[in-house]
C-alpha cells in the first residue's frame, strides 16, 4: 500500500454508485477508480470530490490502481460559492490534466496549484491576476519557460520599451523591433510588463504572488499569459471561454 498526497482535478462517473477520480500529485496525474463513492454510506465521499486535497492510501495490484481509503486535508469549499472563481479553478485543472502526465514528476507543479487555488479561495477579486501567474509559472515549469533576460538581438537588459514575442518565447527592446518579422504574434509594452514576467518564471514558489502591477499592465499580462499558453499548447479550452463569458459579472 502506498500513501500520497494530491488533488482530484477531475471526476467521471461509472456504474450506478462508482467514479474515476484524476488526482494531481508530486508524481504526476494518476486516475483512480473509487468504489461506491455516490453511496450516502462512503467514508470517502469528501476526500474526492472535486478540488479537494486529500491524503489517498493506494493499492496496486496487476499493474492498476485502487482506493484503499482517503482522507482530507483542505477541501477549498470558498471556490464554490462563486461562479468565477470555480470557472477559474476548472480552466487551471482542464491545463493540467492536458499537459501533466503520470510519469511527469514535479513537486513544484501541485505546490503552484495549491497556493493559486488558496489565493482564488480567498479573493475572487484578483481572478485576472493570478490566472496570469499560474499560465505562465505553469509552463515554465513544465520547460516552456520564456528567455526574459535580454533583447534577443542587442543584448539590453532593461530597455524602456519591448516587444515580447509571444511566437518566438523572447523579447526585443523597442529599436530592435523595427526589423522583426512580420508573421510574429507578440505585444509591445513598457519595462513594467518585462519585470512582471521575470518575477512570475524567476522567482521562488513562495514569491510569485508578492508583486503589483497597474490595471494596465495588468490587462497586457493577462492578454499575454492567456496568448502564451494557447500558442504553445497548441490548442483552447472551452472552460477558459466559460470563464471569460462570466468573469465581468456581479456575482
Amino acid at each position: 500500500m502506498k500513501t500520497i498526497n494530491g488533488i482530484v482535478i477531475k471526476q467521471r462517473s461509472f456504474g450506478e454508485s462508482d467514479k474515476f477520480a484524476d488526482i494531481l500529485t508530486n508524481e504526476g496525474i494518476i486516475e483512480i477508480p473509487v468504489k461506491g463513492v455516490k453511496k450516502i454510506t462512503s467514508k470517502n465521499s469528501s476526500s474526492v470530490q472535486l478540488f479537494a486535497y486529500s491524503r489517498f492510501c493506494i493499492d496496486e495490484r496487476n499493474g492498476r490502481k485502487f482506493l484503499n481509503s482517503a482522507e482530507p486535508i483542505h477541501i477549498f469549499y470558498g471556490l464554490r460559492d462563486n461562479l468565477k472563481k470555480l470557472s477559474l479553478a476548472s480552466y487551471f485543472a482542464d491545463i493540467l490534466k492536458y499537459c501533466i502526465t503520470s510519469e511527469m514528476q514535479n513537486n513544484n507543479v501541485l505546490r503552484l496549484f495549491l497556493n493559486t487555488l488558496y489565493f482564488l479561495e480567498k479573493d475572487s477579486e484578483k481572478c485576472d491576476f493570478l490566472k496570469s501567474v499560474f499560465e505562465l509559472r505553469l509552463l515554465s515549469e513544465i520547460g516552456l519557460m520564456p528567455d526574459v533576460l535580454a533583447c534577443r538581438k542587442c543584448g539590453a537588459f532593461e530597455p524602456d520599451e519591448i516587444y515580447f514575442s509571444i511566437t518566438e518565447s523572447n523579447f526585443c527592446c523597442k529599436d530592435c523591433h523595427a526589423n522583426s518579422p512580420e508573421n510574429e504574434t507578440g505585444i509591445t509594452a513598457p519595462l513594467s510588463l518585462l519585470k512582471a514576467v521575470r518575477h512570475v518564471v524567476l522567482s521562488d514558489l513562495n514569491r510569485i504572488f508578492s508583486f503589483r502591477i497597474s490595471d494596465e499592465i495588468q490587462h497586457k499580462l493577462s492578454y499575454l499569459s492567456e496568448q502564451y499558453i494557447i500558442s504553445h499548447l497548441e490548442r483552447n479550452f472551452s472552460t477558459l471561454t466559460f470563464y471569460k463569458s462570466v468573469k465581468d459579472m456581479k456575482i
